[in-house]
């Protein structure tokens, strides 16, 4: 009897690890079948392969060793490579490989690496190679555990990683500390478990457990404060306190009793007689989390600069989505380089995070210089100047543009998902808003609404309807800035560029807007009228610095009310420098050149961490394709199988060719109403494709031959399903379903066309003639 791996676990290895005291052992615990990542979401429902561990070893919350089983038929090191890949992402320090009679580890730390002998190291011997310097604080927290609300959250491997090198970073007494985790990753939940394990552990400034510590929450837009607040909702209550000027007017003095204080740098900065940070003792804060570290409150000449600096004794986290740019490297440079980062890509990779893809509207009316046809509605414009997007609807107003770029849009996107508008300005933002409702196909009148700093809180009533995914209305915003960062609306399902977006930083926050999970969402789609996808040109646009932009790079306009942000965003709250008036012109455009405004849509997709152009895309499968068939005849024969085509489909699907990328092929080769095996064929063998009704004509005049009428009729009846829905419809558990719609079930089925095989290689026989 052949023995299996869980056998070999059971028997061999569970022992072993028992025996040397892994979860036996207080503080002790082993993590059997440990998912790590779901896996890169692949599209239709589907995934990509996901990673889990088999054993992962912790001790005083710390992940200290992934182990790795096999078989006992295989050899001990089989596993090697799986062992170091987890323990790499998981940070824990020792991976081991076995088949329950051998064992091999590996310190992912030094690099050695060899067999070894047992017993296997106890949780102690363990500890103490990963920590020979001994730390009461880091044993103290690590006796803490997640508050996981009773098991609803368990913290993904990216945030338990980032959590422990907070905690790490304070138990060795560092002041500065910066988190890099990519929009949409969670860092909230981060924030309120380091704010968690720092209450209970009773940590504070003396480093004497004798007193719980003070923690401030600061964040520069009240939703993001209102945010956190209700993410911190397991604390007691009367450990939680939002600082509010209306709140401190009413009682008439700063608020005091609580741990976890939230507010907003505007409040802090009200000055002028009234409430301002002062009021606080420099040393009243023990810890200080700023959100959107990035957004200015590091620079020298920045105001908020100098709540951080008053503060000083308070050990201060910094958290922000922006890998290290120039533009924000004074954050960098206050607080350090991160002690952990998780990108974007990262999180896409994992299957964390939405990928996207990215349609490039440009049109004949990307630019424009006055024509004596036109008429000049008001303002005082330049003939001899050329106005570009950076122009538009801030010194150059034509409506009709305006409104066929949103005619172009609501035509191409489903107006049933939810869809964020950025405009150049408020008033844009405003004009864009009445142009949906007029060209909508949904009579509600709530449809779209306007999300901007001036709509005050009527307009954080929309969003919040917005972000209720069980709420269809609003079902379109828009805005200029104030909805760049911190909406946390998961199911946006299209992001329309409407304004140039020229910092790189604000692009990702805008990109994530779309990157939230939500069940049936396989991608978003960016709508690009603005020419903002040459940031991806950057190869390092996930990673590393930019050079600096060149000076006199204009800054663009903000919002009336919102402060400006150095990094390139706006902070979104009432009380800032209102932008200066620019004399606008308005143009009316004659009949003719209205209708000489023509657009040209191109897509571009995320693969492996970069976009690619669907050329590039099309280039990729060819090379791979040669990889997979060597010939047209094996096609067919693939295609005409229902198991090995679901196989092959896999496979693609594993390399990234998942079925919504496959149907955009069809469109690029013009064949909309062909199967993806003509998009192959097209692409490997350059065979002309055949709509689907042209297939299914041709198998009716030859697949049906001999068959009894009932079984003809049956048949003719999947065909004509495949016509309509394609190629899904052939799959090998559609059989079943076919048989109960038709016939009410399989028994009824059966006395109708004759056994289960005979229905079944009669389904399958039918598929050669579609392809041959």
């Amino acid at each position: 009897m052949i023995e299996t791996e869980a056998d070999t676990r059971a028997n061999r290895i569970d022992p072993v690890l028992r025996d040397a005291g892994w979860g036996v052992v207080p503080g002790s615990h082993v993590a059997r079948e440990l998912s790590i990542s779901p896996g890169r979401i692949l599209g239709g429902g589907q995934r990509a392969a996901s990673l889990s561990a088999d054993y992962v070893l912790s001790y005083r919350g710390r992940q200290l060793a992934v182990v790795e089983a096999k078989r006992a038929g295989l050899g001990h090191t089989v596993g090697v490579g799986q062992a170091k890949q987890y323990a790499g992402l998981l940070k824990a320090r020792f991976g081991y490989s076995t088949n329950g009679i051998g064992w091999y580890g590996v310190d992912m730390h030094t690099g050695s690496e060899g067999d070894i002998a047992l017993p296997f190291p106890s949780p102690q011997e363990l500890w103490l190679r990963c920590f020979p310097d001994g730390n009461d604080w880091r044993e103290r927290f690590g006796a803490v555990p997640f508050e996981t609300g009773g098991g609803k959250w368990q913290p993904r491997y990216y945030q338990h990683n980032a959590i422990t090198a907070v905690l790490d970073a304070i138990a060795q007494g560092r002041e500065r500390i910066l988190l890099t985790l990519a929009t949409g990753t969670g860092k909230t939940s981060v924030a309120f478990q380091v704010a968690w394990k720092l209450f209970q552990a009773k940590w504070n400034l003396s480093r004497d457990p004798v007193r719980r510590p003070r923690i401030l929450f600061l964040a520069d837009r009240n939703i993001l404060a209102n945010q956190a607040f209700n993410a911190f909702s397991a604390f007691p209550a009367d450990a939680l306190c939002r600082i509010s000027p209306d709140e401190i007017r009413r009682q008439g003095k700063i608020p005091r009793n609580a741990s976890v204080f939230f507010t907003i740098f505007q409040t802090f900065m009200t000055g002028e007689g009234e409430f301002t940070f002062e009021g606080y003792e420099p040393d009243f804060f023990d810890f200080i989390v700023i959100d959107e570290c990035h957004r200015g409150g590091a620079r020298d000449e920045s105001t908020w600069r100098g709540i951080l600096d008053y503060f000083k004794p308070a050990v201060q986290l910094g958290l922000t989505a922006t890998p290290k740019r120039d533009a924000n490297a004074d954050t960098y440079a206050y607080f350090g380089e991160p002690v952990y980062a998780y990108a974007l890509k990262e999180g896409i990779s994992d299957g964390f995070l939405t990928p996207f893809k990215v349609r490039r509207m440009a049109s004949t009316l990307d630019t424009y210089r006055f024509s004596d046809e036109d008429e000049v509605v008001s303002g005082q414009i330049d003939p001899e100047r050329e106005y570009t997007e950076a122009d538009f609807n801030t010194r150059l107003i034509i409506d009709q543009r305006e409104l066929s770029r949103v005619q172009e849009f609501m035509d191409q996107i489903d107006q049933r998902q939810k869809t964020l508008v950025f405009c150049a300005t408020q008033a844009h933002a405003a004009r864009v808003r009445d142009f949906i409702n007029q060209v909508k196909d949904n009579p509600d009148p709530l449809y779209c609404q306007r999300v901007t700093a001036d709509d005050g809180k009527l307009g954080e009533k929309h969003l919040e309807d917005f972000q209720d995914n069980s709420k269809t209305l609003p079902t379109i915003l828009t805005t200029s800035q104030k909805l760049s960062t911190g909406v946390d609306a998961l199911n946006i399902r299209n992001i329309v560029l409407l304004r140039p977006v020229r910092s790189m930083i604000e692009f990702k926050q805008i990109i994530g807007r779309g990157t939230r999970l939500f069940d049936g969402k396989d991608f978003f789609t960016i709508y690009d009228f603005v020419k903002a996808y040459e940031h991806f040109s950057d190869p390092e646009w996930d990673g590393e610095p930019l050079p600096p932009e060149l000076p006199g790079e204009p800054s663009g306009p903000r919002e009336p009310g919102e402060p400006r942000d150095p990094a390139g965003g706006t902070g979104g709250e009432p009380g800032g420098v209102r932008e200066p008036k620019t004399e606008v012109v308005v143009v009316k455009l004659s009949a003719g050149n209205e209708r000489r405004i023509h657009y040209v849509g191109a897509t571009t997709y995320w693969w492996h961490g970069r976009m690619i152009t669907a050329q590039e895309f099309m280039q990729k499968l060819f090379g791979d394709l040669g990889q997979l068939v060597v010939s047209e005849d094996e096609l067919r024969a693939i295609w005409s199988d229902p198991e090995r085509r679901e196989g092959f489909l896999q496979r693609l699907a594993d390399l990234g060719y998942d079925a919504d990328r496959l149907d955009d092929m069809r469109r690029l080769i013009d064949a909309p109403n062909s199967d993806i095996f003509d998009v192959l064929a097209y692409v490997r063998f350059e065979l002309a494709p055949l709509a689907r009704s042209e297939r299914v004509r041709a198998a009716r005049d030859t697949g049906l031959e001999g068959c009894e009428r009932e079984m003809r009729s049956f048949l003719d009846f999947v065909l004509g399903a495949y016509e309509r829905n394609g190629i899904a419809e052939l799959a090998p558990g559609k059989v079943g379903d076919f048989l109960r719609i038709r016939y009410g079930g399989i028994n009824d089925a059966k006395r109708m066309l004759g056994t289960v095989e005979q229905i079944r290689s009669a389904f399958v026989g039918i598929q050669a003639h579609l392809f041959r």
